[in-house]
């Protein structure tokens, strides 16, 4: 079984396929089980407060974005 990437607590940058949106800041709360092959988080927006589920492949580091 493959290791989640990020970890509780880290800042991730939340890539939406759904919307048009422009890519938002997120903390990792939990992590959760894989939905297939996609490993998944709970993440919470540190802008709104908004939490949601997402796949690992939606997210990406904040360290490497701002590289």
């Amino acid at each position: 079984m493959a290791a989640h990437r990020f970890k509780i607590g880290e800042r991730v940058i939340f890539h939406s396929p759904r919307t048009a949106t422009a890519p938002s800041v997120f903390t990792v709360l939990r992590l959760m089980p894989a939905e297939g092959q996609d490993l998944t988080y709970r993440i919470k927006s540190t802008e709104v407060g908004i939490e949601r589920i997402a796949k690992e492949r939606e997210l990406s580091s904040l360290h490497e974005e701002q590289t």
